[in-house]
């Protein structure tokens, strides 16, 4: 079979079946950060895939260099497909696979454009909201964060320039000093690691390609994990019991929004009963397992196209 089958079936057969089953290895958050690279790795792996298979194509349909290799690195479904390509079916079906492979090529360029700008946008829109804070609120010196005087509950941070991690005044107000500090160090450790860049990526894939649900998905497990990825951050300074009574907290405080209490629920549930070890060595394989194929993938394709190139 060859490498643009291979690839295409490949990429189709990850879309459809990794949400369902990452879904499933990271639901209990024992292994935060592999699960995380687990669904970046399949995502990327995914464009990956389908990017190479349209260049083939066109490459094929477009140069014809193809044909010099032996048939017994092609199907006969790409055979025929080239056959077409170089008209030996009739002009009418070469052009219309010309015309074809020219909207495949496009909608790549599309795709990739609107990935772009909506990465750039992103980030700006990110900046401009980081400064607007800094303009409402006021900069705490000992807390090292933007108050600002409202009663919503609110604490998150903003990456910019710089950093900004803003806590209204209704966080203050419920929370004591101790737990005060654990949301911060929460807050901090999502800078630290640069949480925002992952985040960008996978809300802008879903935003692209909103019909896809290894994208929109993806998305929403990786910001969910990354919460507990700051959790257990938090907690090795605080301790996790520290951190849990925050997280209850906060989950107690009114006028939040449904999608923040499920979250603050799953926080709560994983920090109150941790996940057991065995369980914990699964999700670890599991996880690899899943990292390990589109690799292996990748590496089979490149080895491949090597291959009918010599």
């Amino acid at each position: 079979m060859s490498v643009a089958v291979c690839l295409l079936l490949y990429g189709f057969a990850v879309a459809v079946l990794a949400p369902r089953v990452l879904r499933r290895i990271s639901a209990s958050g024992a292994a935060p950060r592999i699960a995380v690279a687990a669904w970046v790795a399949v995502m990327i792996s995914t464009l990956l895939a389908w990017t190479v298979t349209v260049t083939i194509i066109v490459v094929d349909i477009g140069t014809h260099k193809i044909s010099v290799l032996p048939a017994r690195f092609l199907d006969t479904c790409l055979l025929h497909l080239h056959d077409a390509a170089v008209g030996h079916y009739g002009r009418h079906l070469q052009t219309g696979l010309l015309v074809l492979s020219f909207f495949a090529a496009l909608a790549g360029l599309v795709v990739a454009f609107r990935l772009a700008t909506t990465l750039w946008r992103s980030r700006r829109s990110t900046i401009e909201h980081a400064h607007m804070a800094r303009l409402a609120g006021r900069h705490h010196p000992e807390l090292d964060a933007v108050i600002l005087d409202v009663d919503h509950p609110a604490a998150y941070c903003v990456a910019g320039k710089p950093h900004t991690i803003v806590v209204s005044r209704g966080v203050l107000t419920a929370l004591d000093d101790h737990h005060l500090e654990a949301v911060l160090s929460h807050e901090r450790a999502h800078l630290i690691g640069r949480h925002h860049l992952l985040l960008t990526l996978t809300r802008g894939l879903a935003t692209v390609l909103p019909r896809i649900q290894l994208f929109t998905i993806g998305a929403a497990e990786v910001a969910r994990l990354l919460e507990m990825l700051a959790d257990d951050a938090a907690a090795r300074i605080h301790g996790r019991d520290t951190v849990l009574q925050a997280l209850l907290t906060m989950a107690a405080l009114p006028e939040q929004s449904d999608t923040t209490h499920a979250v603050l629920r799953a926080r709560v549930r994983r920090l109150s009963e941790p996940p057991r070890s065995h369980s914990r060595t699964a999700a670890v394989a599991a996880t690899l397992t899943a990292m390990l194929i589109p690799v292996a993938a990748l590496i089979a394709a490149a080895t491949g196209i090597e291959v009918c190139l010599t």
